[in-house]
């Protein structure tokens, strides 16, 4: 077990997500059709459009053709479905604008959308063979049965999963808490947890005792967009910590996790930057490679 003294081994999300995305690219190769992606967007948000350059990045690298629909964020629910009908059965975003390729698209609804939208009723309206993010509740429900898209995790799945073979962490002998319940990380960590029958403990705005919890976790996973929620004096020496969260102050990205309270506690721990960020892209892209392959 680590002292307070010593700093935990930082995990780099970035050189593993380089490796799924080399991977890809020989996958690439072998396809007649390159599959194609869409991303929707309602209005603006700094941190939606760091990550909007990291998809836009991939699929340059992956000779992946990639459109951006970008929406006014006073957009009523009834415009953007009709928007986003247009988008499903038009072929223009797909690299050979050819009808027969659509089934190897991908379509992005990017989160958060404004408030006044019908999130639900949005997403549910996204084709189950282009849903790469699990987001609809037909490939949620798929994912839960392993059904049909079992090929496919919710990406920030596969992030933590290939966070836990690559680093060799036994988490089905750790007690888990999940800080954050929203749609993209979360929710989809609990259903794979529940899947997976390991104990865990999920935290969100109405939990009274966060402190109770998190001082008491081996692996902490945190995904709120709130700043330094989670501090040195929280957790438990060789705690895991993987920040998911991200917040935009002035021109900096600052995650969930107080980094530098925290690195001299924890035996593990993701940077904000280059940790869980450029994986859960690289998974989105593995995800529109499976539907793409299994689509033939």
């Amino acid at each position: 077990m680590q002292n307070s003294t010593q700093k935990a081994i930082l995990i780099d999300g970035k050189k593993i997500a380089e490796e799924i995305i080399n991977d890809l690219k020989k996958q690439v190769l072998l396809l007649a059709n390159k599959p194609s992606l869409a991303i929707v967007v309602v209005g603006e948000n700094k941190v939606t459009e760091k990550f909007i350059l990291q998809k836009q990045k991939i699929a340059k690298i992956l000779d992946v053709s990639i459109k951006i629909y970008k929406y006014s964020e006073n957009i009523t629910t009834e415009q953007l479905l009709e928007s986003l009908n247009k988008i499903i059965n038009d072929t223009n975003h797909d690299i050979k604008n050819n009808k027969e390729n659509l089934k190897n698209s991908g379509i992005i609804i990017q989160l958060p959308l404004p408030k006044h939208l019908d999130s639900n009723t949005i997403l549910n309206s996204l084709p189950i063979e282009t849903d790469v993010d699990l987001l609809s509740a037909k490939a949620i429900g798929n994912f839960i049965v392993n059904k049909n898209l079992k090929i496919i995790n919710p990406p920030i799945v596969g992030a933590i999963k290939i966070i836990f073979e690559k680093y060799k962490i036994d988490y089905k002998n750790k007690y888990i808490v999940l800080v954050g319940a929203g749609d993209l990380v979360g929710k989809p960590l609990a259903i794979w947890l529940l899947k997976e029958k390991i104990s865990f403990s999920i935290l969100d705005k109405n939990t009274l005792d966060l402190n109770s919890f998190l001082s008491k976790a081996d692996i902490i996973i945190s995904g709120v967009g709130k700043v330094k929620l989670i501090t040195g004096d929280l957790i438990k020496t060789g705690a895991i910590l993987i920040d998911a969260g991200t917040s935009e102050i002035g021109q900096k990205i600052i995650g969930d996790v107080d980094f530098n309270s925290c690195i001299q506690k924890a035996s593990l721990i993701t940077p904000t930057l280059g940790g869980v960020g450029p994986l859960t892209v690289a998974m989105l892209f593995k995800n529109l490679m499976a539907l793409a392959k299994s689509s033939k």
